[in-house]
């Protein structure tokens, strides 16, 4: 699926304006390209937090009412306990890194990568009002079942423009501009990554999508591909922290916004006595 492509009719149950794609995804170029392509069919996009449980899941896709799942094949064993509990979901395609797919027991219209290559290049964007839904994804920590919160096209217009103006702005601390270098940390199923992807697309920023969270990896990618700027949690840093501390090496130059909960005073201490962010005017608090 593309902003350029669409789903090809390979199914009678194509994805048709107002219908509900939910994503099963690590953070990665396709994901990326879902939060594009889907809004701008003028259906809704459903990231769908896989680190809930499987009932959650289950509750989660029911409710927002998703027809078509993508889905990274690593989720493949968990979606076949529950693919019968998922009857509005009429249509699932594949999403994979392997040579050979995994596929388990379920029945996928077509692999991702295969619609890309057969889809059209043309495609002429439907017209919609700015309120129209673009958006969905489900709380977590929360008492009772998930809650959904959802996103107009308007809504997520304003909040890039307004996230880019207010990180631009900034001289030095925390600033996000055409010179960084994203990677974000916050996983895009979780709060759309606090909206930087669309933020950091509209910038012209060059980006970095790291799939699973693996400390070895993050620490390979900020030092080859020179990320500056990124986003997570106090336990994502604390991470970070320790495989630089494991590899022997530093994280300067690295602008981190931390939020979702307070940030320790302790783990802010360890991140400046290790220059791991170069110098106090690289910190941001979020």
């Amino acid at each position: 699926m593309s902003a350029s492509g669409g789903l090809p009719p390979a199914s009678p149950n194509g994805v048709a304006t107002g219908d509900t794609v939910g994503v099963l995804d690590w953070d990665s170029n396709r994901f990326l390209e879902a939060y594009f392509a889907v809004p701008m069919m003028g259906a809704v996009l459903q990231t769908v937090n896989v680190r809930l449980s499987p009932d959650q899941v289950v509750y989660t896709i029911d409710h927002g009412g998703a027809s078509v799942l993508l889905v990274n094949d690593d989720f493949v064993p968990m979606l076949e306990g529950i693919r019968k509990q998922l009857p509005k979901v009429k249509l699932l395609v594949l999403m994979s890194d392997r040579a050979a797919p995994q596929t388990g027991r379920l029945t996928f219209a077509r692999e991702y990568e295969d619609l890309l290559s057969g889809a059209s290049p043309d495609y002429r964007f439907p017209d919609f009002d700015e309120n129209t839904l673009a958006t969905t994804f489900y709380t977590t920590g929360t008492t009772g079942s998930p809650k959904g919160v959802s996103f107009s096209h308007r809504q997520l217009v304003l909040h890039t423009l307004a996230q880019m103006a207010f990180l631009g702005i900034a001289a030095k601390q925390g600033r996000l501009c055409r010179d960084d270098v994203y990677m974000p940390i916050t996983p895009m199923f979780h709060s759309h990554a606090w909206g930087l992807p669309w933020t950091a697309t509209l910038s012209g920023i060059k980006q970095v999508y790291p799939g699973r969270y693996d400390p070895a990896l993050l620490l390979k990618l900020i030092k080859t591909e020179g990320v500056t700027f990124t986003h997570g949690v106090p336990t994502i840093l604390q991470m970070l922290l320790g495989a630089a501390t494991a590899a022997n090496t530093d994280l300067a130059g690295l602008k981190m916004i931390v939020g979702g909960s307070e940030l320790p005073k302790g783990l802010a201490r360890q991140a400046l006595a290790q220059r791991c962010f170069g110098s106090r005017r690289h910190w941001r608090r979020g």
